[in-house]
């Protein structure tokens, strides 16, 4: 039986469906279709790839789902511009993720945060330093062994990433809010850590205010030394 592995092959176990759909985002692909190029008929889809009308309509409507074609009145299906972030705020539920996905979420928030602070200080305003003053005028001076309350995080971490100027930045923050609570509030993330001084609030103010973007960028690495730590237990900025 080991002799005929190589000549067997794997068998496609995709449905007709997938196979169509696949089938017919190659061709947008290869013909380099775009936004507002017509795709073929549903008739005429029928008679090329030799299928049901059944099968090329759910085939299509995928594509509509995923937000790659839409119906335009006396023209028909179309290519559009997909709404990346609306087919993922379809699917983002946390209660349903599991662990390892939801680390890999919290994970790439603490990335994205400490690579957009070059952004954030280039594109900074005085009006957006104001209001970082009073976002945390109520905060303690140092954020010290604690994880800072889930309140002040979004608040303040939301306007850093307004201050971006990236709308689908900030678009996707939002989007991913309620995965960074469920961690918080599931204590994912839980777990003892050294007891260290961390970069506060205030103080990211201070430098945004008064330094430059690499300290910046090295305070926002401080600042959540605290996260890092409660993931893997270390503290991985010695180290």
């Amino acid at each position: 039986m080991k002799g005929f592995d190589n000549e067997l092959g794997r068998v496609d176990t995709r449905s007709l469906v997938d196979k169509v759909e696949m089938t017919l985002i190659d061709y947008l692909i290869r013909k380099k279709l775009k936004p507002g190029d017509r795709i073929p008929k549903e008739i005429e889809l029928v008679e090329v790839l030799g299928v049901s009308r059944t099968v090329v309509r759910e085939s299509l409507n995928r594509l509509k789902t995923i937000g790659l074609i839409e119906s335009v009145k006396h023209r028909g299906a179309v290519i559009k511009s997909p709404d990346l972030l609306e087919v993922l705020k379809k699917a983002i539920i946390p209660g349903v993720m599991d662990s390892s996905t939801l680390r890999d979420i919290f994970e790439l928030r603490l990335v994205l945060e400490i690579g957009m602070g070059d952004l954030i200080f280039k594109r900074k305003k005085p009006e957006d330093i104001r209001e970082l003053h009073k976002i945390v005028e109520n905060e303690p001076d140092s954020s010290e062994n604690v994880l800072f309350e889930i309140d002040h995080e979004i608040k303040f971490h939301s306007k850093l990433y307004q201050i971006t100027g990236n709308q689908t930045m900030m678009n996707f923050q939002t989007l991913l809010l309620p995965v960074f609570s469920y961690v918080y509030d599931s204590k994912l993330i839980e777990r003892p850590i050294e007891k260290k001084n961390y970069m506060s609030h205030k103080q990211l103010v201070e430098i945004l205010e008064y330094g430059n973007g690499e300290k910046f960028r090295e305070a926002m690495r401080m600042h959540l030394e605290n996260h890092f730590q409660r993931l893997f237990g270390t503290d991985s900025v010695s180290s």
